[in-house]
This record gives C-alpha cells, sequence and structure tokens, in this order.
C-alpha cells in the first residue's frame, strides 16, 4: 500500500504542476500573446526553472496548444455553458450574451478574451495553433447561432433572419464590448455592447 501510494504521488504532482502552468499561461497569453509564451519567460513569471518546464511541455508548439486546451475550458465553464443551460429560445441567447460580458466583467482572463486576443496574433499564420483557436471560436459562434434558430422555433426572433449573419452580428458586437473594455474597463462599455445585441434581437425576455 506505502508503495503505492509512494509511486502515484509524483504523477499527481506532476498533473497539478502542469495545470498551474497551463492557468498562469492562458491568463499571460492574453497580454503577453501566444508567441511571448516562451518557456523561459513562463518559468520566470510563475517561479518555475527552465528545466521543470521543459519536463511538461517539449516545445514552444506544444505549450501553446495545450494553453490553447486550458483557455478553451475554461471559456466554456464560464460562458458556453452556463448560458447553453438556459432554456432554448431568446432567453438562451441573451444568456450567452451575458455570459461573455460577465466574464470580461470577472476578469477571468487580465487581457480580455482569450481567443479575441490570440486571434489576431495567428491569423495569418497556417497550422495546428491557428487551427484549434478558430475552431474553438466556430464552435462559440456556433451556439449562438443554434440559440438564434431555437429562437426563430419559438415565434421570439424573424424565421426571415439568416440565424448564421445574426449570430455573427451579435458577436461583432461583444468583440468590440472585448476590445473597448480592455482599454476602458467600466461597466458603461459593456451596458454599450447589451444595448448593441438588444438592437439586434430586442430585449431580453423577462424571467
Amino acid at each position: 500500500m506505502n508503495v503505492t501510494a509512494a509511486t502515484r504521488r509524483p504523477r499527481s504532482d506532476g498533473l497539478r504542476s502542469r495545470r498551474a502552468i497551463l492557468d498562469a499561461a492562458a491568463r499571460l497569453a492574453t497580454v503577453e500573446g501566444l508567441n511571448g509564451l516562451s518557456i523561459g519567460g513562463l518559468a520566470g513569471h510563475i517561479g518555475m526553472s527552465k528545466s521543470g518546464l521543459y519536463a511538461h511541455f517539449n516545445s514552444k508548439e506544444e505549450l501553446q496548444l495545450a494553453t490553447i486546451e486550458t483557455a478553451a475550458g475554461l471559456f466554456n465553464a464560464e460562458v458556453v455553458e452556463p448560458g447553453s443551460a438556459v432554456r432554448p429560445g431568446l432567453a438562451r441567447v441573451w444568456a450567452l450574451s451575458e455570459e461573455f460580458l460577465a466574464h470580461l466583467e470577472r476578469g477571468v482572463f487580465p487581457g480580455g478574451c482569450f481567443f479575441a486576443s490570440v486571434a489576431a496574433e495567428v491569423d495569418t499564420r497556417p497550422g495546428p495553433v491557428r487551427d484549434r483557436i478558430f475552431a474553438v471560436i466556430a464552435d462559440w459562434v456556433g451556439a449562438l447561432e443554434e440559440a438564434v434558430a431555437g429562437a426563430q422555433a419559438a415565434g421570439e426572433i424573424d424565421p426571415a433572419e439568416d440565424a448564421q449573419q445574426l449570430a455573427f452580428e451579435i458577436d461583432a458586437m461583444l468583440l468590440m464590448a472585448n476590445a473597448a473594455y480592455v482599454m476602458e474597463p467600466s461597466p458603461e462599455v459593456l451596458e454599450r455592447g447589451r444595448r448593441g445585441v438588444a438592437k439586434l434581437i430586442g430585449p431580453p425576455p423577462a424571467r
């Protein structure tokens, strides 16, 4: 029994260490950029030796991809899952929009939305890092589009509207709010985002 516990402890410690590294990397990337995530720079930021970090990641690309997965998990937990848990229809469209704005206000990532921050950095650089970022963004816009279609089916949004286009426009409002909030973190900025969404789909339904 003691031998088993002793052999499992390093693995558990290693997983906790890896999670701590990636949590720090996901937050740092919204300020320094994905390309700013060097092994040496991240090691200094979290107070770990370079050799300690190299034990977890064999290359910068591996670190970047793992960071993206961590950020995707955070974004899903903070925005997509709570928003999607709301009943289908206009309420869900609004819930997704509100959860996006709320995660900015809570400072889940210090540089605003992770994927808005890093997308511009990699949009002209083909490869697995770019592909994964854009896949996560496509999933998010897809969730908005599905919510819009649900609202159309419920008769709460005009069925003649192009659901894909409307989801694109809602996301554009949220991204503008994100960009403005990073520069000026005030409630008024987020309220402007809400007013923009309301112009597209109407006010949120009464609870």
